[in-house]
């Protein structure tokens, strides 16, 4: 698994590099309609995972609002943590595009000094960027759908299993209508 990610990351890091230096010749017009979908997916990943939120944990969400009583058992799990990493990072994501739509104009008219190439290229860069730390966010969100999949899966192998050997409710039952 160390390998993959070690892979991931080399691919992912050329993949930058190459869209900073294919970018350049891309003009920041035709860049910005893809940082607006990359938008748009991030709010979208932070509304889903949002409802999620209210849906699977209702109660946790309750006691994080107000504070959790004394004794509570509603201790936040793993899966409250792999809910949230997606939410976190699509905010990270909303915050960048956001701050890049508030300075690219102000980029675009004041500083001539900069190459405008090398802007584009940055820009791509950037862009190459969010794109793939988006899909790893939209993939991250499928975690907590598989652990609930196989925590079902382990329910039923476990019914099925109990219901082979028989109900332990209904052994006692038995033996005392024999006697």
């Amino acid at each position: 698994m160390k390998r993959i990610n070690v892979l991931l990351w080399i691919l992912s890091i050329e993949l930058v590099i190459a869209g900073a230096w294919f970018g350049r010749t891309v003009p920041f017009a035709e860049q910005w309609p893809i940082f607006e979908a990359l938008r748009t997916t991030a709010s979208i990943i932070f509304a889903v995972i949002g409802a999620w939120l209210a849906i699977i944990y209702p109660e946790r969400l309750k006691l994080s609002f107000r504070g959790a009583a004394a004794g509570s058992s509603a201790a936040p799990g793993n899966g409250w943590t792999q809910l949230l990493t997606p939410v976190f990072h699509s905010t990270a994501i909303l915050g960048v595009i956001l701050v890049l739509g508030a300075l690219a104009p102000i980029l675009k008219h004041n500083t001539p000094a900069i190459d405008i190439t090398f802007m584009r290229g940055a820009s791509y860069g950037l862009l190459v960027t969010l794109t793939l730390w988006q899909l790893w966010t939209v993939v991250h969100t499928l975690v907590p759908a598989e652990v609930m999949m196989t925590q079902e899966a382990q329910t039923q192998q476990k019914k099925i299993i109990m219901d082979s050997f028989g109900s332990p409710s209904a052994a006692p039952a038995a033996k005392q209508a024999s006697s």
